[in-house]
């Protein structure tokens, strides 16, 4: 049985692809900062660092989802310091962390690193600076990290989501429409990473969109 490390894994994407994984055979390790396997805020490295070496004395990691994420849209002067600080070490610093505890052993399996990024990571929306600007860099880190680790035999890959149906928008002053074919499902980002998992090649970056762009606002 494989296993997987999954962020954010109470709700929304990263539950999906945590049901999706369990389905196909893998043991999955939550990692969410109110309910999973592994509770832990993930803005706390050094208890992060704890709880994952902890694991990994026991267990090799055949499969990374940094999934957990925060968004804020709204004009960078009026964002606060303290969500500024929020957005970067979940966004961004965690998966980089989570990456870095992990490597060795993915290196033994010639396992997976699937970061969840977002369409903001390939385009410029206004009122996204914060946002576009963790995501961005953790696309970025993905693709420069596939490069540094083609030889070892570790895939990476970057998917970047639309607009997708969870609860991430439910402290936003909008969402995505519900009509069919104006929005992703998250269980079609966990069968799409599922499908690139068990390619014969490796997918460095996907980006998923709907058809049709319709935003409801609150």
């Amino acid at each position: 049985m494989k296993i997987a490390l999954v962020t954010g894994s109470s709700s929304g994407i990263g539950q999906a692809i945590s049901q999706q994984l369990t389905a196909n055979d893998y043991k999955v390790y939550g990692i969410s900062r109110n309910s999973g396997e592994i509770i832990c805020d993930l803005q706390d490295t050094k208890a992060l660092h704890v709880k994952i070496n902890e694991l990994l004395k026991t267990t090799d990691i055949d499969l990374l989802v940094n999934c957990a994420g925060l968004g804020v849209f709204a004009p960078h002067e009026e964002i606060s310091l303290e969500k500024i600080d929020e957005l970067i070490n979940v966004n961004l610093k965690a998966p980089i962390v989570l990456t870095n505890l992990c490597l060795r052993s993915l290196k033994k399996t010639k396992g997976h690193i699937v970061n969840i990024s977002s369409v903001e990571a390939t385009k410029h929306s206004k009122f996204s600076a914060l946002y576009t600007a963790t995501k961005s860099g953790l696309r970025d880190f993905s693709l420069s990290l596939f490069e540094e680790l083609r030889r070892s035999g570790v895939r990476v890959t970057s998917i970047n989501p639309d607009m997708t149906k969870t609860a991430f928008f439910d402290k936003l002053n909008f969402e995505p429409s519900s009509k069919e074919d104006t929005h992703i499902k998250a269980e079609d980002i966990a069968k799409t990473l599922m499908q690139i998992v068990e390619s014969d090649f490796v997918v460095t970056d996907i980006t998923m969109r709907p058809q049709k762009l319709e935003i409801v606002k609150k």
